[in-house]
């Protein structure tokens, strides 16, 4: 407590505490002559208002979404970035406080100030924007069936004599896509006190222990959501592809789209520490209560926070690993408004989105992988105010995006709320102070976003 009230509320505002926006002007007027050389474009290309009410937004009622924040950093939030698209037009696109304020327990001399390209750890919303991205484009092209037995991808894949719980040999992608395949939340793998005999921290051994990995209850009676999950459907993908994961994405995905910032282990790939949000002050310690082989011990920075991903998984894994800017991820938004597509562009089809968000019979706050504003337990993410179509993701780190389809609205919000000590590690190592604040458990500033809009004065 000392160490985090020592950063004193002078101190925090003694900085500046927002980030000059970005124009998009210039990158979308040179895309878009380079689109017409070549030929018209197919689907819309992102454009920035000059002003909210270009689409539909009240200025006055958006700097509400400013001060909230604001607020936040100033009483010890560390840091966010937004960006807002309506229409095929970024509204808003800000950052708040600081990428980095901490090293280890030590905090700054001077805060590291966040900007509009900040990178951040999506944490969970990789699996979305990296694993779904991919599955939906190889089930547009045919490619792969979500009605498939896992083990016509994985054939390893199978139940044995000794498994208590059986399923394996039966179980469906879309088992796995709706989070009903058998699995535990996170058994761990890189910790041999918890995963026993399943411990790994090798990639190619662990992708062979998911098929090893035991099943906890009969599939499709429960909904139980769980990163195995989409390790495994990670690990399906670089079957299907011949490739790993980030070289597929990356190569087939993003780069057709011109996004150079979204990458898995980036550092290994031109990018710097500064240029991220940092997130855990002590490396995966929890503030020094957490222990197991090679564990990091230094304040993270554009090293994958997710244990199973950094460890386990070479920093690729289709639960976590993934890192982006706003910018970047405002446009893979765009991608699901638009039907699939971007520029000229085709990742998808509109057919494929719609059986992707279609809700679960089981759980309607489930689509294949997405989350759904499916009924009221999901207000906490989407506010009261979001359609009954809105879905989206979240990430640990501090990640939400939405999508609303309904009124072609899309929500970024990255913060590194974890760039914060533990309120209290002993009771509970995974809360930090950062967790405390509305902007870090998000439903607030996507409230406020929902009640700027003029339809809704």
């Amino acid at each position: 407590m000392n160490i985090w009230t020592s950063c004193t509320l002078s101190s925090i505002l003694a900085l500046s505490l927002l980030a000059p926006s970005v124009s998009f002007a210039n990158e979308n007027s040179n895309h878009e002559a380079a689109v017409s050389k070549e030929t018209a474009s197919q689907y819309p290309i992102l454009k920035k208002v000059n002003k909210p009410e270009e689409a539909g937004f009240s200025s006055e009622k958006l700097g509400k979404v400013d001060q909230l924040i604001e607020m936040e950093v100033a009483a010890g939030f560390p840091g966010a970035a937004l960006i807002v698209i309506k229409d095929g037009k970024i509204v808003k696109n800000e950052s708040y406080g600081y990428k980095q304020k901490f090293n280890e327990h030590t905090p700054l001399k001077k805060f590291q100030k966040m900007e509009n390209d900040t990178l951040f750890d999506l944490a969970s919303n990789a699996k979305m924007y990296a694993t779904n991205f991919a599955i939906q484009k190889l089930v547009s092209e045919g490619k792969l069936n979500i009605q498939a037995r896992v083990q016509q991808y994985i054939p390893e894949f199978e139940d044995t004599e000794e498994d208590v719980i059986k399923g394996k040999d039966n179980l469906r992608v879309i088992d796995v896509l709706h989070h009903t395949a058998g699995f535990r939340p996170d058994p761990q793998y890189h910790n041999p006190k918890v995963s026993k005999e399943l411990y790994s921290q090798e990639r190619n051994k662990t992708i062979e222990f998911i098929s090893k990995t035991p099943l906890t209850y009969v599939p499709g009676t429960q909904n139980v959501y769980s990163d195995v999950d989409y390790m495994l459907l990670g690990a399906i993908v670089e079957e299907i592809t011949g490739q790993q994961l980030d070289v597929y994405v990356e190569n087939e995905l993003y780069k057709p789209l011109g996004l150079k910032n979204t990458k898995f282990n980036p550092l290994q790939k031109g990018f710097k520490p500064r240029d991220f949000a940092a997130t855990e002050l002590l490396g995966n310690t929890r503030d020094g209560v957490i222990d197991f082989p090679n564990i990091r011990t230094y304040t993270l920075q554009g090293e994958v926070h997710d244990e199973k991903a950094f460890y386990s998984m070479g920093g690729v894994s289709g639960h976590a690993g993934l890192f982006s800017n706003t910018k970047d991820m405002a446009v893979l938004l765009q991608v699901m408004l638009n039907g699939g597509g971007y520029g000229k562009h085709t990742l998808f089809d509109q057919k494929t989105i719609d059986e992707f968000v279609e809700p679960s019979e089981m759980n309607p706050t489930y689509g294949l992988g997405w989350r759904r504003n499916g009924d009221a337990s999901m207000e906490w993410m989407f506010s009261p105010l979001a359609s009954d179509s809105a879905y989206g993701h979240t990430g640990w780190t501090g990640t939400v995006t939405i999508i609303d389809p309904e009124i072609d609205l899309g929500i970024v919000l990255l913060t590194n709320k974890k760039h914060s000590p533990l309120v209290n590690p002993v009771a509970n190592s995974n809360q930090f102070f950062g967790d405390l604040f509305k902007t870090g458990s998000y439903g607030s500033v996507v409230t406020a976003i929902y009640e700027a809009l003029e339809s809704n004065e």
